[in-house]
Formats: C-alpha cells, structure tokens, sequence
C-alpha cells in the first residue's frame, strides 16, 4: 500500500501495487473532461478503478457531485480511503457495482456527465471469476465496449457529454456503438507518444442527441525527447490555481 500525491489538484490518493495503479491515460482523460464539464452537473465516472479520474476532476472542477462507480471491491476499499484521507465525502460518492445493472442502480437521465477509461482489451475464452485485478482493468472480462456506451446512454441527461479513452485501432467499434446508444462524437483528439510516432490512444467526447459535427483536434504529444514531457503534458500535471467552469 502506498500514498501519492496528485500534484494538480493537492490531494492523496491510496494505491496498491499489487492492484491496478493507474496510468498517464487516466490523467490525460481527466483534464480533457474537466474542461468541458459544467459547473453543478452532476457526474458520473465509469470503472472507477481506485478512484483517480473522480479525485482529479473533484479537484479541476466545480461539479455539484461526482460519483465513482466500481465493480471490483479492492479498488472500491482503495478509493473509500482516499475520499476519507481527502474529506471529501459530501462531494464525491463511492458505488461499488456492475455496470451492466445501472438501470436498477440510478433514475434514467441522473447525470449531466460520464467519463470513463474503459478496458481497452477485447477478453480471451475463459472465465472472469480467477482473473487479477489488473487483467481486468485492462481486458474487458467483465464488461465490453457496448455495455460501457449502453450504460452511458442511460445515465446521460439528453445533451449530456460522455467522455472516454480508448485504443484508436478501436475508432471504427466505437463510433458504431455510440450511434446504437443515442450517441455522436463530438470532439477526438489523438494521442501521440513522440510527435512523429503513430498515435497510441484517443481522447473523445460524445453527446447525446445532437447532430453530426465531430470537431478533431490537433494530436496531443506526450514527449519531446525520451523520458522528457511536452510543455502541454508538464502544464497538465502542474498545481492548479483555479477550476475550470462552464
């Protein structure tokens, strides 16, 4: 068990090495939703693993709620610590469930905004129940690209945004599976490790019931030379002096 620091908005998060600790992809998807979320929405963050995304944008934005919701139990106890060492539990709420059973969980249309880093991996044969931890945040064992979009669908108030990140070799799936569920990207940006190297992950936002008008930005470089970030990946981790609101 260890503490780190989320150096961007000042506050401790619990982490198990032997669990899933989590990557630069989730902070990348936590600072491109924060500054679309508006201010007193209620969200909503899908596969919360241990609860990073929910501290962060409890942190860069000025959400009214926000609700990290987890199937597996471990990180579930992970995250409930962090939301105690933080006192933040009259802002951001704990759910440890599937997914695929928010309808019994939560009233239709009861969040202005969905995040989620999903599993990127489709699973082999064989059975959810002895996988670790870490293959299961990582291969969809236990949930599938559709179910994370159904879900999404659900919670989302009608002109509501869910964002997610994925794997850009999946681009076709998911704007396939956002059309099935009342879904139409609205902003993708890539995700580039060095400025001339293929993109290895997709930032995109998507809205409910709107027409087609998908704006792609410019891609994000995570590094200028080996080991060394861009100026936009170090600004993205820097302490923030203020919250972004809408």
């Amino acid at each position: 068990m260890k503490i780190d620091l989320l150096t961007q908005v000042g506050y401790k998060i619990v982490q198990d090495e032997g669990q899933f600790c989590f990557g630069i992809d989730a902070v990348l998807l936590a600072d491109f939703a924060s500054k679309k979320i508006r201010h007193n929405s209620n969200v909503i963050d899908l596969c919360s693993g241990n609860g990073i995304i929910a501290l962060l944008l409890c942190g860069l934005t000025k959400a009214a709620t926000v609700t990290a919701f987890e199937i597996q139990k471990e990180a579930c106890n992970l995250a409930a610590e962090s939301i105690k060492l933080n006192a933040l539990q009259e802002r951001l709420h704990l759910v440890n469930g599937d997914l695929k059973n928010v309808q019994q969980l939560f009233e239709k249309y009861s969040f202005g905004a969905v995040v989620c880093n999903p599993p990127y991996v489709k699973a082999s044969h064989g059975s959810g129940c002895a996988a670790s931890a870490k293959s299961i945040a990582r291969h969809e064992i236990l949930c599938t690209l559709d179910d994370v979009i159904k879900a999404a669908d659900f919670l989302l108030k009608p002109n509501g945004s869910f964002f997610m990140i994925h794997r850009p070799e999946r681009l076709g799936e998911i704007f396939v599976a956002l059309n099935r569920h009342n879904l139409e990207a609205s902003e993708l940006r890539m995700v580039q490790p060095m400025a001339d190297s293929a993109p290895t992950m997709v930032l995109i936002q998507a809205k409910k019931n709107i027409k087609p008008n998908l704006k792609v930005d410019v891609p994000l470089v995570v590094y200028k030379s080996k080991g060394v970030y861009t100026d936009e990946v170090k600004s993205i981790y820097a302490p923030k002096t203020g919250n972004s609101t809408k």
